[in-house]
């Protein structure tokens, strides 16, 4: 790890992180979206057998209840009960979080509100990468099923012999998810937005994935809904010299497990830094040095952190100047790891500095509101002058007539 001052231009470099964009990656991803667009199934095969070596006909494409069935002798036994714990823990945060459907009404008949009501049909993108992300599927799942929808689809990439880690699929079978498709990719996501013969197009698509997979999300945003764009996994630490050095390093170690992430001490602390310094020399990132910690909350705020730790002995007190964080890990036995797999909010959250105006993934992402509004003769007759005053200044007449012909 590389230490920096405050006043490094190398901070400007991570201020910016999420705004780099690479053109050869934008052209073949929209290249791959058109191609399934227009051939449907018979270019998820092309594709499938282009990026992950298998070649499979298309019936195979959705995974048989047969094959989810089977996937439990793959495992260990204690997987399933192992989840009661982490399945509760969810479910009790997201309990907290619905929304629900509101009136009010005044004494002239005026009723006005919001409706909530649950999306149809929701895509879930599971990757399978350098590593099987199996607690991205209850971290996806639960708060879907938490708001209500009809229906979730899950995709994820096959091995090189075919098949979706069994783990995955447990996971989806215990979590009831009504379709599995053995695709990735570009490709899966294109699939999910524009439907095929066999896949039906979805109203939202969620979840993490590679580059590939995070432009093809922002290119069909606006057919369907996203999550977010999300890039490489980030943490944050804010320690000073009361911190415990042996947290820091094995956080900061944990991270570099994920490839390209960020990884960033930010210390007041000069005997701190260089501590973590030497035992962190083959891991990326950096340890900031700062002359205070309130210069270390204003640099976390600019650098919008997907993961913050704040290591130092009064957390909550520092929290209150914290704007732009995607999830905020109290005290000195709250790792990361926690919100990773089991404390209950979803690990699926902003990065690249979009936490200054993303959030992570809730159930409020599956669900839309619809104004509701109520008129009596009387309420309108209370609002007709300066209704008829606006739509006269923007010209628009026959808005005007559609209130007059009520009088």
């Amino acid at each position: 790890m590389k230490i920096i001052r405050f006043t490094s231009k190398q901070l400007e470099k991570i201020y910016n992180r999420g705004i780099i964009k690479s053109r050869r990656v934008e052209e073949k991803v929209k290249q791959i979206i058109e191609n399934v667009r227009l051939l449907g199934d018979e270019a998820l095969l092309k594709y499938t057998r282009k990026f992950d070596g298998v070649k499979m006909s298309v019936r195979q494409l959705k995974v048989s209840q047969i094959e989810i069935s089977g996937a439990y002798q793959n495992i260990d036994p204690n997987f399933v009960s192992n989840l009661k714990v982490i399945i509760e823990n969810i479910n009790r945060f997201y309990r907290k979080t619905i929304k629900k459907s509101w009136r009010m009404k005044d004494g002239d008949g005026v009723i006005l509100g919001e409706n909530y009501t649950p999306l149809d049909r929701v895509g879930i993108y599971i990757p399978a990468g350098t590593a099987p992300l199996v607690s991205t599927v209850y971290m996806t799942v639960l708060p879907a099923k938490m708001a209500g929808v009809k229906r979730i689809v899950m995709v994820s990439p096959p091995n090189k012999h075919g098949f979706i880690n069994p783990h995955i699929l447990v996971m989806a079978d215990l979590l009831k998810e009504d379709e599995v498709y053995r695709i990735g990719g570009a490709q899966a996501i294109a699939a999910l937005a524009y439907g095929t013969k066999t896949i039906t197009s979805v109203d939202k698509i969620v979840g993490p994935g590679n580059v590939y997979v995070s432009e093809a999300k922002r290119q069909v945003f606006g057919l369907v809904d996203i999550d977010m764009i999300a890039g490489p996994t980030e943490l944050v630490i804010i320690a000073n010299r009361y911190s415990d050095p042996k947290f820091i390093i094995a956080d900061l170690k944990a991270q570099t497990e994920h490839a390209g992430g960020l990884a960033v001490l930010i210390t007041n602390s000069k005997s701190l830094a260089k501590e973590v310094k030497s035992q962190c020399q083959d891991s990326p990132g950096f340890i900031v040095l700062t002359k205070n910690l309130e210069q270390a909350v204003d640099i976390t705020n600019k650098i919008a952190p997907e993961h913050l730790e704040i290591l130092v002995k009064n957390p909550q007190k520092l929290m209150k100047g914290i704007r732009n964080a995607g999830a905020i890990f109290l005290g000195p036995h709250s790792p990361t790891a926690i919100g990773d797999y089991v404390a209950g909010p979803s690990h699926v959250l902003p990065t690249g500095g979009t936490a200054r105006f993303f959030s992570g993934l809730s159930v409020s992402d599956f669900m839309k509101s619809s104004h509701v509004i109520g008129y009596s003769r009387k309420a309108l007759e209370k609002v007709r002058e300066p209704l008829e005053k606006i739509a006269g200044i923007e010209g628009l007449d026959k808005h005007l007539d559609s209130v007059k012909i009520r009088f």
